[in-house]
């Protein structure tokens, strides 16, 4: 039953952000100064992060006989684990396309997609395609495992875990999408593409399953893990794209949105809790 349950949550987390991602890039998401953009999505994809770290996955690694030293300790050596991944290029969705100029953008509000889409020529559009689609593997991957481990430990937790995955992947697969329908005419193969890509965060998650299973003893450590993983991508990768010159309005826009991605992962918390 939990197998299942991961992999659905891990489809779901994976092919659905791809494809949700499409949606809103077809409904003319962020197309226009006053719509809800890919900003906004990270500021929502932040807010769950944090939260599901500090507010589930943390206090359920803490519950347990682990110590807290341990605990932390194994945090700090994953912030730091992440980091290496991301200075390897594997970790950070599209991070070796994140050399645009600022002045391509044209507006002082550049959106993450539009990094995407004028980094790619940095490094021919060929190359570029096959490097978001070798760093979204490995980090779908890696989210499946994730996912996994709050399951072992949760049904619940992984519910939430799975929700914030996806909120988080949602922004990024929009520039992927972007780099990979300019580097092919085929809108459809781009999507396929990346959905093949996401789909990984499933095969991640199965091994998460049998490879959590042997060491459920260490399970409190995997969350810790996954916890630093979260705190990593928020703080790391997501904010600091929030960190721009904005007008007042702009600010308080991206505050909501942060905030509401924390009531979302409270609000799915409660519901699964109700079930």
């Amino acid at each position: 039953m939990t197998l299942v349950a991961i992999i659905l949550a891990t489809l779901a987390a994976g092919i659905g952000s791809v494809w949700l991602a499409a949606l809103l890039m077809r409904l003319g998401l962020g197309g226009r100064a006053d719509s809800v953009g890919p900003q906004h999505l990270l500021s929502l994809a932040a807010g769950a992060l944090l939260a599901t770290a500090f507010m589930h996955l943390l206090p359920e690694a803490f519950e347990s006989q682990a110590g807290a030293h341990d605990l932390f300790a194994t945090l700090l050596v994953g912030v730091v684990f992440f980091f290496l991944l991301d200075k390897a290029e594997l970790w950070h969705h599209g991070h070796e396309h994140s050399h645009a100029e600022p002045a391509a953008h044209g507006h002082a509000h550049h959106d993450h997609a539009h990094d995407h889409g004028h980094a790619h020529h940095h490094h021919g559009p060929r190359a570029g395609g096959w490097a978001v689609l070798t760093g979204d593997s490995v980090h779908c991957f890696g989210d499946g495992i994730l996912i996994a481990s709050a399951f072992m430990a949760d049904i619940r937790l992984g519910v939430i875990a799975a929700v914030s995955v996806l909120a988080h992947e949602v922004p990024h697969h929009m520039g992927d999408l972007v780099v990979l329908r300019q580097t092919s005419p085929n809108r459809r193969m781009a999507l396929v593409k990346v959905s093949l890509a996401g789909a990984v965060t499933a095969l991640g998650g199965v091994v998460g399953y049998f490879l959590v299973g042997q060491l459920q003893d260490f399970l409190p450590y995997f969350l810790a893990v996954a916890s630093s993983s979260f705190v990593y991508v928020a703080l790391a990768d997501l904010i600091p794209q929030l960190q721009k010159r904005l007008t007042a309005r702009e600010t308080f826009a991206q505050i909501a949105w942060l905030i509401a991605g924390m009531v979302v992962v409270t609000m799915v918390s409660g519901a699964a809790h109700s079930h």
